[in-house]
């Protein structure tokens, strides 16, 4: 296993250049995930075995640690096919420029037909493709895919991907395979199978959210006034800073969009009363045996709950694992809300249709 110092003298020496991106309207530099990316540095030396799945929270910063992991890949002598077709963003960073031209004309043409479906299917061609001129390294790395190719096909998609590994039509070098997600359901559907291992990652770190804090405090004229209020109220999400910002720190109008936007209707919130009061003081509760499982679905298929969190032990997550218990941010030993806010959306919504 690669050190922490050597990685960080390969990853800041050579291979690496930290990308730029959009955040509230700004551009800032990536922060933080400093094991996350160590993880995909030793995936990227030996390859993945099984199609490493990773799922989190809305917002918690998947997209961006995928984006920088292909600087990462690229680096260590990776051809890399990235592709978020939600967002209608693929980068191929590769090596054969003929492939690369055919396969940009296709996602070109996908999308302008709204047809992104087919650029998720399309990648296992164009990965052999690869392969078939030349014996390669290849990264594949897919981001919201399931929200795509719909979550009935994620278990599918998964099993297709191992196969291109453990059964490859044409000889790799290394194949090193990393699906994100925050579909909750998806977790359940593909957790049936042995076909991929299944990571979470949580909110950045105390530590990290207070780096991205400081890029962008001095740009943002905001009624909260420190970075404890900004914790307490994001719990590390990069995505809820961001509807903060935009909000001009309007925190009723980021809750009362989560309302609207996660569905808390009279219906829904009048029907479920009793177990959501219990939940928004101990998120633990919708772990009790009474519970019914038609709401912690309910819950998990809006992405306001992780359900069923990982030992805290750091082996089995990307990146560092959340507190044990953390009551101030939700956070309990078996269930979360995926941050403060959601938490407060509930809660705001109990108090709505009381």
């Amino acid at each position: 296993m690669v050190s922490l110092l050597v990685f960080q003298q390969r990853l800041y020496g050579v291979f690496m250049k930290r990308i730029r991106l959009r955040f509230a309207g700004f551009e800032i530099g990536f922060v933080d995930r400093e094991r996350a990316l160590k993880q995909v540095f030793e995936w990227g030396e030996k390859g993945t075995w099984h199609p490493v799945v990773v799922f989190g929270p809305e917002g918690c910063g998947k997209t961006t640690w995928l984006r920088q992991s292909v600087e990462i890949l690229k680096g260590l002598g990776y051809e890399v096919f990235y592709i978020h077709p939600l967002d209608r963003i693929v980068y191929a960073e590769l090596s054969m420029q003929s492939v690369k031209e055919i396969f940009l004309s296709f996602v070109q043409k996908a999308f302008a037909e709204e047809a992104p479906t087919r650029i998720a299917w399309a990648l296992f061609d164009f990965v052999r493709e690869v392969l078939r001129v030349r014996r390669s390294r290849v990264a594949v790395l897919a981001d919201d895919i399931f929200h795509v190719i719909g979550v009935k096909n994620s278990a599918i998609y998964v099993k297709g991907i191992l196969n291109m590994i453990e059964h490859p039509i044409y000889d790799y070098e290394k194949i090193v395979a990393i699906i994100a997600t925050s579909e909750g359901v998806s977790r359940w559907v593909i957790g049936r199978h042995r076909w991929a291992d299944i990571m979470p990652m949580w909110n950045m770190s105390r530590k990290g959210f207070e780096e991205l804090y400081e890029q962008i405090q001095k740009k943002v004229s905001c009624n909260i006034s420190s970075f404890e209020d900004v914790w307490r109220l994001a719990g590390g999400n990069p995505e809820i800073f961001a509807q903060l910002c935009q909000a001009n720190c309007n925190v009723d109008v980021v809750i009362e969009r989560l309302i609207k936007m996660k569905q808390l209707t009279r219906e829904f919130i009048k029907r479920w009363e009793y177990y959501l009061n219990e939940a928004v003081d101990n998120p633990d509760s919708l772990w009790e045996k009474d519970v019914p499982n038609e709401l912690r679905r309910a819950l998990i298929r809006r992405n306001l709950i992780v359900y069923d969190m990982y030992d805290r032990n750091p082996i089995f997550w990307v990146d560092d694992p959340p507190l044990e218990m953390g009551s101030e941010l939700g956070i309990g030993r078996y269930v979360a809300w995926q941050t403060p806010l959601h938490r407060e959306a509930v809660k705001r919504a109990l108090k709505k249709y009381k």
